[in-house]
């Protein structure tokens, strides 16, 4: 079977099991463990991913068009060698830590609840992103575009304003001394 479409999937360990298609449209994978596994080439079309695990799996070439993940633990994820075009998620309550989106065009992205340290963001566009109540300690951003995006209710960030493009951005009188962490100031 090459393609799998409107199907459920729970609680199947794919780190062990062989995915049983190369193209998944609409599909539901709930609690599964995609820990280490190669889904280089792999479509995933209007998806969602709740609870599952998908920590180190290799992404070259991988299709994520509008997926969607829930609860999930996805450390180390190299989403920038996913295939660009038509690239889109939505991320919600997901643990993101040391992944990277490296030059990756993601514009209006929305991260909720996420806890994204260590993220790579460099060269990214972001713009009208929302970043709604995220940790973003230590997050690397370097010649990423944030024009219009929302960081108001996140924490943990150090941006150079200098070195980014932050025109129309939203942050809160509690995170913008995240902007001036360059210039080692004590704010009160």
């Amino acid at each position: 079977m090459n393609l799998c479409l409107d199907e459920s999937f729970k609680a199947v360990d794919f780190s062990t099991e062989k995915l049983p298609a190369r193209e998944f449209e609409n599909c539901n994978f709930i609690n599964c463990n995609f820990a280490g596994t190669n889904l280089q080439g792999f479509n995933f079309a209007e998806c969602s991913f709740e609870g599952c695990d998908l920590s180190n799996a290799l992404t070259s070439g991988t299709i994520f068009r509008e997926a969607e993940f829930t609860d999930c633990k996805m450390l180390g994820l190299r989403l920038d060698l996913c295939d660009p075009f038509l690239l889109s998620f939505r991320f919600s309550k997901c643990q993101l830590n040391f992944s990277s989106f490296y030059r990756l065009k993601l514009k209006g992205t929305r991260f909720s609840g996420c806890n994204l340290q260590q993220l790579d963001l460099s060269e990214a566009d972001l713009k009208n992103a929302i970043f709604d109540t995220c940790d973003l300690s230590g997050a690397i951003f370097s010649n990423t575009n944030l024009e219009a995006a929302d960081l108001s209710t996140s924490h943990g960030f150090s941006i150079d304003p200098e070195k980014n493009r932050i025109q129309k951005a939203v942050f809160s009188s509690t995170n913008v001394s995240g902007l001036l962490d360059k210039y080692h100031i004590d704010i009160k």
